[in-house]
């Protein structure tokens, strides 16, 4: 730490870089002024030699032009040292603590947004800790063989000669973001706050795949739901939930820029950086409004699959009702022969018994009574079940 602030005041003062003052105040937006923090909390110290294995790539910048690629965080900060002007760049990803550490120590990093770089999980904003800016963006990507949307978290530490990112995620592809800005120097030289716009620009424009993706999959899942597919409520709350995270991920993100936007005027903002954040919120505001419809198209496709679910369960008892109507029918039917049918069955049985002493079986009026009395149940027990509709 000590080696750090005595670096030559030129390389520590905004007011020695006229671009990088007028641009750093655009990027802050107006807050209160509170009182100092009496006891503020302090980072455990870190040796300067730690090693970052995860560093992805650094290197140091003058003027817009790449001058050094060093191996180790050590030889970047003993060159940025060296160094009277320009910018250092240091892109990590999944940092460990240790890590995290040994830059808090060398640039002055505020602890709460070191907590919160090694924690993860935040939410897309954008805090001021003396003359470093913190940013959280919250990127996005779609994955065609799941068809799912996969997020990613990115903290950008945003200082007067350093701009340092800690990658929590594949996405964004922060070194096509280098060669973009090392392809327009005339961009690069504008200083850390340049990059930032860059970074920006680069995770909103990774929105748009994701809304085609989207898209196309909300078009596949209405066909899903007029066709009947039982799958579909599944899919249609998955993707409701990723609609969730993405309105997290993109709806701060207009207020963020806005109140970026909001200091242009009063400082004086470079009017080429102004057109840049400019595009850049507006392209964040369409997305965020896509994503809101989304929203509301999933939670209306929802409403219609659970109708149709209903209508088609209704219709299936429906029919069930009706199958069992008519097999109740039937058995009416089968159940009236059946009893018509048994009544000579019985006077035919209690007669052909044979037994001696029958008094019918010495009567000669004995057969014909017989043959009249089943005739007379078996009509009886028609017109009655006739009467009943059961025939």
């Amino acid at each position: 730490m000590s080696e750090r602030r005595a670096r030559p005041a030129s390389k520590n003062s905004l007011s020695k870089n006229p671009m990088k003052s007028v641009w750093r105040r655009a990027l802050t937006p107006p807050q209160p002024s509170q009182p100092p923090d009496p006891d503020p909390p302090t980072l455990p110290a870190v040796p300067e030699s730690s090693e970052v294995a995860s560093v992805v790539e650094a290197a140091l910048y003058q003027d817009g032009v790449r001058v050094s690629s060093p191996a180790t965080l050590a030889d970047t900060y003993r060159e940025l040292r060296d160094q009277t002007s320009g910018m250092a760049w240091i892109g990590l990803a999944r940092p460990t603590e240790a890590e995290l550490l040994s830059l808090a120590a060398e640039f002055d990093l505020h602890p709460l947004a070191v907590e919160d770089a090694m924690e993860a999980h935040q939410r897309p904003k954008l805090e001021r800790y003396g003359d470093t800016l913190f940013v959280v963006l919250r990127a996005a990507r779609y994955l065609d063989a799941p068809e799912e949307v996969d997020f990613g978290e990115l903290h950008v530490f945003v200082g007067p000669d350093f701009v340092i990112t800690v990658r929590h995620g594949a996405a964004p592809d922060l070194s096509a973001v280098r060669r973009r800005m090392e392809e327009t120097p005339e961009l690069l030289k504008l200083g850390p706050e340049a990059v930032l716009y860059a970074i920006l620009d680069a995770v909103v424009d990774g929105y748009e795949p994701v809304v085609a993706g989207v898209q196309n999959d909300i078009d596949e899942i209405e066909t899903e739901v007029f066709r009947g597919d039982p799958e579909v409520s599944r899919r249609i709350y998955e993707l409701s939930r990723e609609m969730v995270e993405f309105q997290r991920a993109t709806r701060p993100l207009v207020g963020m820029l806005h109140g970026l936007m909001a200091g242009f005027s009063k400082y004086g903002t470079d009017e080429e950086l102004q057109r840049y954040l400019r595009d850049v919120a507006d392209h964040v505001t369409h997305t965020s409004e896509r994503v809101d419809g989304f929203r509301q198209a999933l939670t209306e496709i929802l409403t219609v699959n659970a109708t149709l679910v209903t209508q088609q369960q209704n219709a299936e008892m429906r029919a069930l009702a009706e199958a069992g109507f008519e097999q109740n029918e039937e058995i009416k039917k089968i159940s009236s022969w059946a009893a018509i049918l048994f009544a000579p069955t019985l006077v035919g049985t209690i007669y052909g018994m044979n037994f001696t002493h029958m008094p019918e079986l010495g009567w000669v009026l004995g057969y014909p009574f017989a043959i009249a009395l089943m005739g007379i149940v078996c009509t009886s027990l028609y017109v009655i079940f006739k009467r009943r509709d059961w025939l």
